[in-house]
């Protein structure tokens, strides 16, 4: 299957016009509507707290603690989803986004009981209280997980597969290649995602990595007998 163009362009598409819409008003909803984020975060399946339904809503949430969670999400969709979405097209794009996103989730619940024994591992102070399968069953109820990054990390993923040599701007200043610039991002997340990097520091690393394999893989597979657009 080969790609094509849609035929029409456009700064801001269809899809990701009404993902921005929903994503925005879903975090307006999360600071006025009490217990939305703890009903669509994704909980790990053996929680009282898991519902399926998270294993989708949890990448419309994102932290209410500030705005830059959003604000980083929204502006990766539109820088990168823009370009495909005019070159795939609205349906393909959204399909493309959707399965992204939920394989992000299926992949971070599976990483969820390692991440709790890295937990175990680097937080000993609990050990004086609590055995090491007690901090472990703990980590797993008490976890959530939420918003866009996964499906995003899978259109970044596929963007820098199609678009390589499309020059990105570190802190609107230093010029890196996509084929560099995201692959690193998903090694620091790969590093940190298996312990190796800072402890703690509240970020899914496993749903970033989840959802760029997912695109990867789906990118691959369509591209197959297009060789030309890796180089």
């Amino acid at each position: 299957m080969s790609y094509y163009s849609s035929g029409r362009t456009s700064s801001l598409p269809p899809a990701i016009k009404t993902l921005l819409i929903i994503n925005i008003a879903v975090n307006v909803a999360q600071h006025v509507i009490p217990g939305l984020t703890n009903w669509g975060a994704l909980h790990y399946w053996s929680s009282n707290a898991f519902h399926p339904h998270q294993i989708i809503t949890m990448m419309f949430l994102h932290d209410t603690s500030g705005i830059w969670h959003l604000a980083f999400n929204m502006l990766a969709l539109w820088m990168f989803g823009s370009v495909l979405e005019n070159f795939w097209g609205t349906k393909r794009f959204f399909n493309f986004y959707m399965i992204c996103g939920i394989g992000a989730s299926l992949i971070t619940l599976l990483s969820v009981p390692f991440s709790a024994s890295q937990f175990a591992t680097h937080h000993t102070e609990f050990l004086d209280q609590y055995n090491t399968m007690q901090v472990i069953e703990g980590y797993k109820e008490q976890y959530s997980a939420l918003g866009a990054s996964g499906a995003i990390m899978g259109v970044s993923a596929a963007f820098a597969y199609l678009f390589p040599n499309t020059e990105l701007y570190i802190y609107a200043v230093l010029p890196i290649k996509a084929k560099y610039a995201i692959p690193l991002y998903v090694l620091y997340d790969l590093i940190s995602g298996l312990g190796i990097g800072i402890q703690g520091d509240n970020v899914a690393h496993f749903a970033h990595l989840g959802g760029a394999l997912i695109g990867f893989l789906i990118v691959l597979y369509w591209n197959k007998t297009n060789r030309k657009n890796f180089y």
